[in-house]
């Protein structure tokens, strides 16, 4: 699948970055949109599914971010069968460093707590398709978000 985006990863192997230099990088590429990609971990191992957030400040960016998080929400249930544990707020530091620059959202895709879930991520193909969901899911959208609450 071609894209017409520029993709920047904060890191491309499992190095600690900090989280502001997560944010300042995005700044410097001037970014449009972040979006940050997390697993999820519980002491419930039936714990399940995926979770969308948002900042909870009030920003110009924030109706578009949530919108967006809702089309997430919708790719990741319909595409992959991923159990939805809704859009949720939050003040988690790269929202709320990045919030009032552009876009943002992060994505916790899942529980390595959750048997089925981690099994999921065992597999390297599930990156993939995973991946593929995300790219989709922004292609379709990109366009809409700047005329959702014009």
């Amino acid at each position: 699948m071609d894209s017409p985006l520029d993709i920047y990863l904060t890191r491309y192997s499992d190095t600690l970055i900090s989280l502001s230099d997560r944010s300042k990088l995005a700044k410097a590429l001037k970014a449009d949109l972040f979006v940050s990609l997390h697993c999820n971990h519980s002491d419930n191992p039936n714990a399940r599914g995926v979770e969308i957030y948002v900042a909870n400040v009030t920003s110009e960016n924030l109706y578009n971010s949530t919108w967006l998080g809702y089309q997430f929400q919708v790719s990741f249930k319909k595409k992959l069968g991923f159990e939805s544990r809704g859009v949720r707020f939050a003040d988690f530091q790269v929202l709320r460093e990045m919030i009032g620059y552009c876009l943002a959202i992060l994505l916790e895709m899942g529980f390595l707590s959750n048997r089925d879930e981690c099994e999921y991520y065992l597999k390297s193909e599930s990156y993939q398709v995973l991946g593929l969901v995300i790219l989709d899911s922004l292609i379709k959208n990109i366009d809409n978000y700047e005329r959702v609450g014009d």
